[in-house]
């Protein structure tokens, strides 16, 4: 008897566990490392004093809104995600999460992050957020995903505002500099992509997703990335022309910068798979190597 209740309980402890972490999926974690990252490098740049306590929960509200949009992008996008090799494995095609469960702890998370972020920090940041949900969760998800091959482009935007809510929880407003970290990320954010997108191409056009290489091609896509990856690099350079940071990141910013550009430019003149994964792989050490430099150059120059 003893016997058949501790395998009861073992069964029950496992099977929470594994819910746990099929809905912890669901929220993207590595998307939300970056918005923890990016958020809090917005935070610790901004003019002012805000209590630690309170930028912690103000943090893990903005991580939280953001996992809780990925939800709801899963939930309304599991027809494709069955489909492609990439996402098939993904909690709600593979069984292991209800479409109902999943909409349902997507706008649960999303108004409860919203109301602790517009209480631990400003109603302008708890705005923000909520228009950050709202545009990833249903403008980019339900609309430009599905319709327009600038979809990563304009999406891109709600991948950008992290940096810019942690700004505004420690000012309660906006200024030139947060503005600048937003640029930063939404033109780092098509060359990213469209490097991956080159790779999984049959996967988009499988699932009738009209990307950018599915619909203008794979060189389209090449020089684009080129054209983007440029202007993401002069936009690198701009905290330190306003006088946001110092000699230290513009440094890194500059060294960190022509190599992103020379990867391109090599992607787009001896196109293959290796070199796109590449610069997809470089893309993510780049960006958070270039918020490391903005935090260390503040740390250390003032």
């Amino acid at each position: 008897m003893m016997d058949k209740i501790q395998n009861i309980t073992q069964e029950a402890a496992g099977f929470n566990a594994s819910a746990v972490s099929s809905f912890f999926e669901l929220m993207k974690p590595r998307v939300m490392s970056l918005v923890i990252f990016t958020g809090f490098a917005g935070m610790y740049l901004a003019p002012g004093d805000f209590h630690p306590v309170l930028a912690v929960i103000s943090l893990i509200a903005i991580a939280s809104g953001a996992g809780a949009s990925g939800a709801i992008n899963q939930w309304y996008d599991r027809d494709i995600d069955e489909i492609m090799l990439r996402t098939r494995n993904r909690p709600i095609p593979s069984g292991r999460v209800q479409p109902a469960e999943a909409l349902g702890f997507g706008v649960t998370i999303s108004v409860l992050s919203v109301l602790i972020l517009s209480l631990s920090a400003n109603l302008l940041a708890g705005g923000l957020l909520a228009f950050t949900i709202v545009f990833y969760g249903l403008i980019y998800t339900v609309w430009l995903k599905r319709s327009t091959a600038q979809n990563i482009v304009i999406g891109g935007a709600a991948g950008a505002l992290p940096p810019l809510i942690g700004w505004v929880t420690v000012t309660g407003g906006v200024g030139i500099e947060p503005i600048i970290l937003f640029g930063l990320i939404f033109f780092w954010t098509p060359p990213h992509f469209w490097a991956l997108a080159l790779v999984k191409n049959e996967d988009y056009k499988n699932a009738n997703i009209p990307m950018l290489p599915v619909v203008y091609g794979a060189q389209e896509t090449r020089r684009q990335i080129v054209i983007y990856s440029a202007i993401m690099v002069l936009v690198s350079f701009l905290p330190t022309l306003i006088g946001m940071s110092n000699f230290l990141y513009f440094g890194i910013a500059f060294v960190g910068g022509l190599i992103f550009l020379a990867l391109a430019v090599q992607l787009a003149r001896k196109p293959n798979d290796g070199r796109a994964i590449g610069l997809f792989k470089y893309s993510i050490a780049y960006l958070f190597i270039l918020f490391v430099a903005l935090i260390c150059d503040h740390a250390i120059l003032g």
